[in-house]
């Protein structure tokens, strides 16, 4: 049987006598739900493809096709530079001052730069360098450098280390000198984890500073020690 709808130039002819009905004419929303479902079909077609698939196949797509394999090659390109922006790091480096200028000024605009300058033989530089690996390798997404001082800084004073300076788009934001900011040799990973978390270098999970439950402690200490008032007034007294 003929369809009265089909487009066919006996149609047309039965039409113009008034044989068969006008052709129907698809209101607007049919024609968006048409649109849709093509948009649909096109980006089945493009969902599974990669940056390398779509570039390949670029000249086998129709112009209709054009707007979706932009809106994928978009998304492929985001995906790309996110994995290559965690897997770019992940250790730490060691620089001489030659490298200061390409490593930290010119890192890039987002990229956080943490560079510890350090002396072979102090033990608490050891330790600091050890906890960065650990950092380096849970948080690459940040640069972790090391450099010895005086190779980075010319006559930089032992009694500064260790030091940590922090960077982002060249710009220091923070910084770390001597072993009292640190803690002595009592420093834990998630306290130095903590401590660049407050820069903004690292996107910590930790909750709260590791070690403020210390500090609680040590202020407590103190204060139990101390004399109250009321002994103070005895004692006082007895002269």
């Amino acid at each position: 049987m003929q369809d009265p709808n089909e487009d066919t130039e006996w149609n047309d002819i039965l039409r113009k006598k008034g044989i068969l009905p006008p052709k129907e004419v698809p209101n607007d929303a049919e024609e968006e739900e048409e649109l849709a479902r093509q948009q649909r079909s096109i980006v089945k077609t493009y969902e599974d493809m990669s940056l390398e698939d779509l570039d390949e196949n670029e000249d086998e797509f129709g112009e209709e096709d054009e707007a979706a394999i932009e809106m994928y090659r978009q998304k492929r390109l985001s995906e790309w530079k996110a994995t290559q922006l965690k897997s770019v790091f992940g250790e730490v480096v060691e620089i001489s001052g030659q490298d200061y200028i390409k490593e930290v000024n010119k890192a890039g605009e987002d990229i956080w730069v943490v560079l510890h300058l350090y002396k072979q033989g102090l033990p608490l530089c050891t330790l600091i360098n050890q906890h960065l690996s650990v950092l380096a390798r849970k948080f690459p997404q940040t640069k972790f450098l090391k450099s010895i001082s005086t190779t980075c800084i010319a006559n930089y004073p032992d009694r500064n280390l260790p030091t940590i300076f922090v960077y982002r788009g060249g710009d220091m934001k923070a910084q770390f000198i001597g072993p009292l900011v640190f803690g002595g040799m009592s420093l834990k990973v998630e306290e130095l984890e903590w401590r660049l978390s407050e820069s903004g270098a690292v996107k910590t999970e930790l909750e709260e500073n590791p070690r403020k439950e210390i500090e609680d402690k040590l202020m407590s200490s103190i204060r139990s020690s101390l004399p109250s008032r009321k002994d103070s007034d005895s004692e006082d007294e007895d002269y």
